[in-house]
């Protein structure tokens, strides 16, 4: 007897529909999984015969040709076995409605027959709603992240046998769906134990990183060791806008594929800091593998990227940060298939401007020699530095500053002004895809940085005597915008272009040996 299951399965973030077609037939006992499925896939037929046997449900001895179509696609993981054992039961007439029919099954099963949480099902779930499918049975530990996509049907179910008790109306209470939540409900603030308030000095770099959050602009902090870049860029997180809920969807997609969603929150609230270690791989910093996982960049999406002593990174891997910087966008390509996984995140990065670390210092003496200097610097290469948008630096404070009884101001503050200066952009790119000043398309950037001519005249002296690229003339352009919106300005201001200018100043003093 011929039975037909639909499950889901995944490439990168995008859920595509897969029909389990399972023919029992006699012969020579057996079961052959066929459809381009991966080892954990062709696996199945044994957990699943075990855990049939041991929900107190009958598997016959017959032979099992099993099918997952489309056949052309590559099935991974182990979130086909519930359709699996659904089909088996369903081609040997012990599951009596055919309700389960308009049923999407996602999950693995255990030996004991109960059913174990499964990667990615909030992207199946939202690929499966566009499709226009309605009732979705996934394992209970996933259930929180199913209970933020309204338009499905969800019941998160606990075993194989609650299942089928389910879709014959066996059981002793009706089983309920899923209550929605709403994201507000869950919703919190950027939460942070570093504060700026506890940053001693450090106005120019405090700053920058406030233009940075307000318009999604990169930047590099160079300075000695000790002068606070790290807490610096941990600092902030806390002054970034608030997730929406579209973005906190493309979050969460990603972490639950990777495997990293906490299930008891079920989806993300506050944006990704990831900050991997100078030893990490051109591989794990984008993206690939066996499985094509998402790598830093794309966990960091929405977020901050953060990239302590950035020279130390491997060349390669800083090199790979290009397209990622440009795009937002990541293509992983594998012998069987291509993964596009979105990464449009804000780089911090930090540095010493040596291997000693006090070339330029005012408190210490260089011990580096020129050729040191150079080999070091060379290390970031001028499409990387073309990449960031405002480059700072970051010196010692002294003695008196750091004693200061004078308050620094808080995260909270700086906050609320990078909030009015986002709303501003949210309102200039409604209906646009994208969301800040940085990401700024050409027709956009003409559209909306018009610039008098005392402006024209300040750019024009600066793209000559710095020999500026296009690309930073554009980024010089977008950080100007930004300043403008924190300052409430309508228009690009001479002094809002001139700060701009002010962040492209290391190139010479450091690049130029």
């Amino acid at each position: 007897m011929l039975s037909k299951i639909l499950s889901f399965g995944l490439v990168g973030i995008e859920g595509f529909p897969v029909q389990i077609e399972t023919d029992m037939v006699g012969g020579v006992p057996g079961v052959e999984i066929v459809g381009l499925g991966d080892t954990s896939v062709k696996e199945a037929k044994d957990r699943v015969k075990s855990a049939i046997r041991n929900s107190a449900l009958e598997y016959p001895v017959k032979h099992y040709t099993i099918n997952l179509a489309p056949a052309d696609v590559k099935k991974e993981g182990p979130m086909y076995d519930l359709g699996i054992a659904i089909g088996i039961l369903s081609a040997s007439e012990q599951i009596k409605t055919k309700d389960y029919k308009g049923y999407i099954f996602i999950g693995e099963l255990s030996l004991d027959g109960s059913i174990k949480k499964v990667k990615g099902v909030l992207p199946m779930l939202i690929s499966a709603r566009e499709a226009g499918y309605k009732q979705v049975i996934i394992p209970k530990e996933n259930a929180e992240e199913a209970r933020f996509i309204d338009g499905l049907t969800v019941y998160a179910l606990s075993s194989l046998k609650e299942t089928v008790d389910f879709l014959n109306n066996e059981n002793e209470q009706p089983l309920q769906p899923l209550e929605i939540k709403s994201f507000s409900e869950v919703a919190s603030a950027n939460v942070n134990t570093l504060d700026f308030e506890n940053v001693k000095g450090q106005a120019q770099a405090k700053r920058a990183l406030e233009i940075a959050a307000a318009g999604g602009h990169n930047v590099l902090m160079v300075g000695p060791p000790g002068s606070g870049k790290s807490m610096l860029a941990k600092c902030f997180s806390g002054i970034l806008p608030d997730l929406t809920f579209e973005e906190a969807l493309e979050v969460t997609k990603i972490h639950s594929v990777a495997g990293e969603l906490d299930l008891k929150k079920g989806i993300i609230t506050t944006r990704p800091f990831r900050s991997p270690h100078h030893t990490t791989t051109a591989v794990s910093m984008t993206g690939g593998g066996n499985k094509s996982k998402p790598g830093e960049v794309s966990m960091a999406h929405n977020g901050v990227l953060f990239l302590d002593e950035f020279p130390e990174y491997s060349k390669q891997m800083i090199e790979t940060l290009r397209q990622p910087l440009e795009d937002g966008i990541i293509t992983v390509s594998r012998l069987n298939q291509t993964v596009t996984y979105p990464c449009n995140f804000t780089l911090i990065a930090s540095m010493n401007p040596c291997p000693c670390g006090y070339y330029g210092s005012r408190d210490h003496e260089c011990k580096c020699s020129p050729v040191q200097i150079h080999k070091y610097l060379s290390r970031i290469s001028g499409p990387i530095m073309d990449r960031i948008d405002i480059q700072v630096e970051v010196d010692n404070i002294t003695y008196a500053e750091l004693n200061s009884a004078e308050k620094e101001e808080c995260s909270a503050k700086i906050k609320q002004r990078v909030d009015r200066a986002r709303q501003v952009q949210l309102e200039r790119f409604k209906g646009e895809k994208n969301y800040a000043n940085a990401k700024m398309s050409v027709p956009q950037m003409k559209k909306f940085c018009h610039l008098s001519p005392e402006c024209v005249s300040l750019m024009e002296m600066a793209f000559n005597n710095l020999k500026l690229s296009a690309r930073a003339h554009d980024k010089i352009l977008k950080v100007a915008r930004t300043i403008a919106d924190l300052e409430g300005s309508a228009e690009i201001q001479p002094q809002h272009i001139a700060e701009a200018i002010s962040y492209r100043g290391l190139d010479r003093k450091y690049w130029s040996i």
